[in-house]
């Protein structure tokens, strides 16, 4: 009895030390996250000090100082004065139709190569892979040769359809995996109760795939509302910017105002963050779920 009682006492020390080691472990990746985020909001917590000062207060004063006067209308002078808000509306509505027909077209893609049988469907699949190793701004001069001879140069349409082109097969590549992943037997028994093609896809597939979708619209939301080179080719008139290039109106030959760059930069960052917290679950769930194959 009294071995028997040792090996347990023996066994219960063994077991706490596991449990005191497991803590410490959690904690100290806890404090190393922390860290991390500290260190990831380090720059937004700069641009907003920034966004709220003058020019001489962003160079007088230390980067991370609180600004001794807010100016808080640096955010309605760029509103108002600045034209951001036609900007603003640009960005939203180019970035969410160009992300909506990519999103909608790649998954008719990935469907059609994962699910049909038909000869060229490797071919399609290594054109788009291919097209992953072009450099995009190699193709500018092109583009504009392109959209000039068919009278799209300032037109938000040849936008659109660069930043579908471009972000169409990292969105197809995201999306093989999970349309892989998919049990057949859902879209066979859909068949046989005489459901056609089409509607399989839009009542079925699609809405069985809105966890990797939500990925997907994350990362073209991301690019298309921070491209640049592009808007600043392609559009002239100032009534079809962007935010990316309307920054460029508080850059002066002789002078520039600092603060109101910051508050503009700062109202193009909230979008993309709100974006993201709504979307981070899902975005989590569409990554976990289209690494697994078969």
């Amino acid at each position: 009895m009294m071995s028997v009682s040792a090996s347990q006492m023996h066994n219960g020390k063994a077991g706490s030390g596991k449990s005191t080691a497991l803590k410490l472990g959690y904690i100290l990746l806890y404090v190393v996250l922390i860290a991390v985020a500290v260190f990831q909001l380090f720059p937004l917590v700069w641009l907003l000090f920034f966004s709220l000062k003058n020019n001489q207060e962003v160079f007088n004063l230390p980067p991370l100082s609180l600004p001794t006067d807010p100016k808080w209308e640096n955010y309605t002078k760029v509103w108002e004065a600045g034209n951001i808000g036609v900007y603003f509306l640009n960005s939203v509505w180019i970035t969410l139709a160009a992300t909506a027909l990519t999103v909608v077209i790649a998954s008719l893609v990935t469907f059609a190569i994962t699910r049909m049988k038909w000869k060229a469907s490797s071919l399609v699949l290594g054109l788009f892979m291919l097209a992953m190793m072009i450099p995009v701004h190699s193709t500018l001069i092109p583009l504009f040769s392109m959209f000039n001879k068919v009278h799209l140069i300032d037109n938000p349409l040849s936008l659109i359809l660069t930043y579908v082109a471009f972000n169409m097969p990292i969105t197809i590549m995201i999306l093989l995996g999970f349309y892989y992943a998919l049990p057949k037997e859902v879209e066979e028994a859909s068949v046989i109760d005489g459901c056609s093609v089409n509607r399989m896809f839009f009542r079925i597939v699609f809405p069985m795939t809105s966890s990797v979708l939500a990925t997907t619209a994350i990362i073209n939301i991301i690019y298309n509302w921070n491209e640049f080179i592009f808007v600043n080719t392609f559009i002239s008139s100032d009534t079809l910017k962007t935010l990316t290039v309307g920054v460029q109106n508080f850059i002066g030959q002789y002078t520039t105002d600092w603060g109101a760059i910051g508050a503009t930069l700062m109202i193009s960052i909230l979008p993309i963050l709100i974006a993201f917290l709504f979307l981070s679950d899902r975005i989590v769930e569409g990554i976990a779920a289209g690494s697994v194959k078969g």
